[in-house]
């Protein structure tokens, strides 16, 4: 079971989230709260694998209450969830650094999809927003690249399916790899790339014009 908790300041959609989230049978929504204050304070007690955010929280806020629980819990996983496709939003979670991206207007599959997908150490954008995140990280970095790839094909590989939102276990399937080999490359990619996680190694190779 993936240990779900849900931050979400509406009730009823605090409700509906929980709904998508539990019929599925393979995630269990094991704390609640309304806003950011408790949020924190229910994530930290609880320590779930997996935190769903809303962006817009009243008080801290779900990119305040990103930052501070990516500094307490490390191997928090995090899906902010937002009403509206506005670049400085969507671009601040992912510097607080978020997992995943899911626009509340869209079918609660692709919140479920992100869940998932962040569990097993994916990450996610929501198709409605991926456009924004391309958009800004897709462009050629204002310095020069480095004159080589500092990624072989395997790692290149794995990475485009990192970007992707694959997680390690269907990497390892589609590649005919064993799940150890597949973390190995991960940690070999984030090392070469700077990289603090696979959401940042992504952007970092999309910057780079590298996949």
């Amino acid at each position: 079971m993936i240990r779900t908790a849900i931050v979400e300041d509406h009730a009823l959609t605090r409700a509906g989230v929980k709904t998508a989230l539990e019929q599925t049978g393979d995630i269990d929504v094991v704390a609640e709260a309304a806003d950011g204050k408790n949020g924190y304070s229910e994530i930290v007690r609880v320590r779930p694998d997996v935190a769903v955010i809303d962006i817009g929280l009243g008080g801290i806020d779900g990119i305040e209450l990103t930052r501070r629980l990516r500094r307490e819990l490390r191997d928090l996983r995090i899906v902010i969830l937002t009403m509206h496709d506005l670049d400085r939003e969507i671009l601040a979670a992912l510097a607080a650094g978020a997992d995943a991206y899911v626009v509340k207007a869209s079918d609660p599959s692709n919140l479920v999809t992100a869940v998932r997908a962040v569990a097993d150490g994916g990450a996610y954008f929501d198709p409605l927003i991926a456009h924004i995140v391309l958009r800004h990280f897709g462009e050629p970095a204002p310095e020069p690249p480095p004159p080589d790839n500092p990624l072989t094909p395997r790692e290149l590989e794995i990475l485009r399916l990192v970007a992707d939102g694959v997680g390690n276990a269907e990497i390892a399937e589609r590649l005919y790899l064993g799940l150890g080999t597949v973390k190995g490359h991960i940690r070999d990619i984030l090392e070469k790339l700077s990289a603090a996680d696979r959401t940042q190694a992504a952007v970092t190779a999309l910057r780079r014009g590298l996949i």
